[in-house]
């Protein structure tokens, strides 16, 4: 990941503009990467600074896991969408990031390859019309999407 300041300025802006301008935001995330951790901590900061009234931190998880607890003392709330009971672990996560693209208005993605979790989740929001906040080198995020940028 680039340099931690950029990123965290990033999110940090877009996360304190949304609490403050719309009604209610619920934010999902995941947590399995340096990326949702990194997000997940922002935006607790950012709930301390402007109030918790109007934003809710809500962790998705992919698949069962056996420290619930801690989790669910760290987020606001923790879910496990009925839709990925079924799913085999090993596609999990994927289709957890298809109930992300499902579910959002937005999506905020940090993208650094053409391949990967991040990058599917991304080209998906994107072919289905989700609007995409990109968060790292932006200028890098377009190449990387141009071609399904035109497509659409």
């Amino acid at each position: 990941m680039e340099r931690f300041s950029d990123v965290e300025e990033q999110v940090s802006k877009l996360v304190g503009e949304l609490i403050r301008t719309k009604e209610f935001v619920e934010f999902y995330i995941g947590r399995n990467g340096e990326f949702d951790l990194q997000v997940a901590s922002i935006i607790k900061r950012e709930q301390r600074n402007y109030g918790y009234d109007n934003s809710s931190l809500v962790l998705v998880l992919p698949y069962p896991i056996s420290n619930l607890d801690d989790m669910e003392s760290y987020y606001d709330e923790v879910w496990y969408p009925s839709e990925l009971q079924n799913v085999h672990y090993k596609a999990a996560i994927g289709k957890r990031n298809e109930w992300f693209v499902k579910n959002s208005d937005v999506l905020v993605a940090y993208v650094e390859k053409e391949e990967g979790g991040a990058y599917l989740c991304a080209k998906k929001a994107l072919k289905d019309g989700v609007e995409v906040k990109w968060i790292g080198k932006v200028s890098e995020c377009d190449k990387l999407f141009s071609e399904t940028i035109k497509q659409i």
